[in-house]
């Protein structure tokens, strides 16, 4: 397990790029409008709750209330040293605890990052990144559930909680006009940072990239309001994929993987970026920030050589040299178990950001310990990972505020 926050030497800005909120069961009914009422429900099944989604049940998160979880940082010792013994999934998440009130409110929020000597943090949601991939065949019902849960994460956390707690309201893209429209709503409230499921986009006659220049005035008006992007891993619909090599017809149960499907974790983030920059969204709008949070860094490399190739061999089809776009646009927030050096060293340090994924079971048990993976680095580059990056991005002074 990664060290407690008081035995670190933190005296640097901090500023983490991944931070989680676990929402409670209203989040995405309290504002669903009337005709959309029956689309979210909670059901009791052999004395668990469960989420159901147009009268399917989903497993996607296996207790939807969060009232007890994994404990933050369950799986440390699995990515850091693997699992020799074999353990069983439920044997590595060990003994769940309750959900505590830093992990539903703000302020209680605050003073944990306080105890955890964090600075600034972003803040996503858990349990709404199941809702587009589901309703994929519904982008009326999508957009609806969507807004609906943001005016839910205003009322709750706002999008800016005094200066520190940027959370992250989600926009659905199916309707250009509507994606505006919510861009708009959320910006008017302080919104700094908005998710965007890295996915093709599900519409009326079926899906495309958002790369493409349908979706042009979105992207404007994002680079307009110079908002961040912030494109988390989520359901992004590569389950019935797999499910051809499975044989089997499930959705994606993230806490239930294979080896099988593990293989393929880094597709969906790398087809999305290679959606942005091959259908020329980057190079139209050279001032769009792309941050990619918690989908690792094992794609990058791969994707850097398949774009230096096709650009040898294809220029015709390039608005401008893709590597370039790349690391003009991108900025990657990797696994803490990932090479940080290596992935430095590749895309340039100033676009590399710390990301704990707390409370997450995958996360760091304690946020700033991320520093350890940093050992050996010079101090400019300690400082702009964990933090000075993300505050440039986000237009936010670089400086420590915790009391």
């Amino acid at each position: 397990m990664s060290e407690p926050t008081s035995e670190l030497n933190l005296d640097i800005p901090v500023f983490d790029a991944d931070n989680h909120l676990y929402e409670p069961k209203e989040a995405l009914t309290q504002f669903l409008p009337e005709r959309y009422k029956g689309v979210i429900d909670y059901i009791d099944v052999r004395g668990r709750t469960k989420i159901v989604i147009r009268g399917q049940i989903s497993n996607y998160i296996p207790n939807p209330t969060f009232e007890v979880v994994a404990a933050p940082g369950a799986q440390e010792d699995y990515y850091r040293y693997g699992n020799p013994d074999g353990k069983t999934r439920r044997e590595i998440f060990g003994k769940p605890v309750p959900c505590i009130d830093a992990w539903r409110n703000p302020k209680a929020r605050l003073e944990l990052m306080n105890e955890q000597s964090l600075d600034r943090t972003l803040m996503f949601p858990t349990l709404a990144s199941l809702i587009e991939e589901r309703l994929r065949d519904d982008p009326e019902a999508t957009v609806a559930i969507i807004h609906a849960f943001n005016e839910w994460l205003y009322e709750t956390w706002q999008f800016n909680y005094e200066d520190r707690i940027f959370t992250t309201p989600v926009i659905t893209l199916p309707f250009v006009d509507k994606a505006i429209e919510e861009l708009e709503w959320v910006v008017e409230r302080g919104a700094k940072v908005v998710l965007v499921r890295p996915a093709p986009v599900p519409g009326l006659r079926g899906s495309r990239s958002f790369g493409l220049p349908e979706f042009d005035p979105f992207w404007e008006k994002v680079v307009e309001h110079d908002i961040l992007i912030g494109m988390h891993s989520s359901d992004s619909g590569y389950q019935r994929y797999r499910n051809d090599w499975l044989g089997g017809d499930t959705e994606f149960l993230p806490f239930q993987p294979s080896a099988f499907s593990q293989l393929a974790n880094w597709r969906p983030i790398e087809d999305a970026v290679a959606a942005l920059i091959c259908h020329g969204a980057l190079s139209r709008f050279p001032k769009l920030k792309i941050c990619v949070i918690e989908n690792g860094s094992s794609w990058v490399e791969p994707l850097l050589k398949a774009l230096k190739d096709m650009y040898k061999k294809e220029p015709q089809d390039f608005l401008e040299d893709p590597i370039e776009v790349f690391m003009r646009n991108i900025y990657v927030s990797p696994f803490w178990e990932d090479d940080l050096p290596a992935l430095a060293k590749m895309i340039g340090e100033e676009h590399v950001l710390f990301g704990s994924d707390y409370p997450h079971p995958e996360g760091l048990a304690h946020p700033p310990s991320y520093i350890n993976e940093l050992k050996g680095a010079a101090d400019s580059t300690v400082r702009n990972i964990m933090g000075g990056n993300l505050a440039r991005l986000m237009n936010v002074p670089n400086e420590v505020i915790r009391p």
